[in-house]
């Protein structure tokens, strides 16, 4: 298999300094908007561990250059479930690797029982609406502000997953 063909595996603890270059490398698109290692960001420090403690999961993509795509999930509670991270580096864009990794995600959900996926967004990360949107989210009225270094208003959405069997 050549080296550059994208590989998916679950997310380690040991990911964290490629975990923090992915997410910086996409927030180098929008104005203002920073990565907090000890900060709001700092579950990415061992984010296998978190995750586990949540009930979720979570999966890396890797090439040869290295991670280049991060997805991960978990259970709000027994009918609701999370899309809590989706970073795909723009090398990877438009390449389908976006949409499979939030079909991983509903799968899970529906193991879960889940009924809905929900997801927050940066209110700023509007290519980002449009893919969820495309991918059957609906954008919902319910913001939030994280109260974070980069001043983040979130949009809420939320995607219905009943009749979905899981496969």
């Amino acid at each position: 298999m050549p080296m550059n063909v994208p590989k998916k595996r679950p997310v380690l603890d040991t990911d964290a300094d490629d975990l923090f270059w992915l997410i910086e490398h996409c927030y180098a698109e929008y104005r203002g908007v920073v990565v907090e290692r000890n900060g709001i960001d700092a579950d990415l420090n061992h984010y296998a561990f978190e995750l586990a403690r949540l009930g979720g999961r979570g999966l890396v993509v890797c090439n040869a250059a290295g991670v280049v795509a991060l997805v991960s999930g978990a259970p709000i509670n027994r009918e609701r479930y999370q899309l809590k991270k989706l970073y795909v580096h723009e090398e990877q864009r438009g390449s389908g690797l976006a949409k499979e990794l939030v079909a991983d995600v509903e799968t899970w959900a529906i193991q879960h029982s889940s009924k809905t996926l929900e997801l927050w967004s940066d209110t700023r990360f509007k290519r980002a609406h449009r893919f969820y949107e495309r991918e059957g989210f609906v954008r919902q009225a319910d913001t939030r502000a994280l109260n974070d270094l980069s001043n983040s208003i979130e949009y809420k959405f939320v995607k219905r997953l009943q009749g979905r069997v899981a496969t």
